[in-house]
C-alpha cells in the first residue's frame, strides 16, 4: 500500500510525495513499515500504526529538512533526484511484489 505523506520544511513548504508501506501484525501490535524510508512504527491497531507512521514521517523529514541533510538521507535510501522543468524532486525506490518458494532445509 502506497500512503501520501505530508511534511513541514522549515522554510514552511511542503513536502508531498507517496511511499510504499507495509502492514504486518507481530505478536498483539500492528507494524507499519516503509523499506523506502527504512522506517517503521507500531501501535495496538492498524489504524493506530498508521496514524504514528504518519507522525513519524513528519519528524522524519522536518529532522532531515532542519539539519540540512535531505539530499544524502533519500539518495541513502535509494531514492533518485528527477528534475523536471527545472524543479528538482526526489522519486522514492519502486519495489514488486514477489513471491518466492523457500527451498527444503534442515531448521
Amino acid at each position: 500500500m502506497v500512503r501520501k505523506l505530508q511534511a513541514q520544511d522549515i522554510k514552511g513548504k511542503k513536502i508531498r510525495g507517496k511511499v510504499p508501506v507495509l502492514y504486518f501484525k507481530e505478536g498483539n501490535k500492528f507494524v507499519a513499515f516503509s523499506p523506502a524510508l527504512d522506517l517503521s512504527t507500531c501501535g495496538d491497531t492498524k489504524e493506530q500504526a498508521r496514524e504514528r507512521f504518519i507522525e513519524a514521517c513528519t519528524i522524519f523529514f522536518d529532522e532531515i529538512t532542519r539539519m540540512g541533510t535531505v539530499d544524502d538521507v533519500l539518495a541513502e535510501c535509494g531514492w533518485k533526484k528527477v528534475t523536471v522543468k527545472e524543479q528538482s524532486s526526489w522519486s522514492p525506490p519502486i519495489y514488486k511484489r514477489e513471491s518466492l518458494e523457500i527451498p527444503e532445509g534442515v531448521c
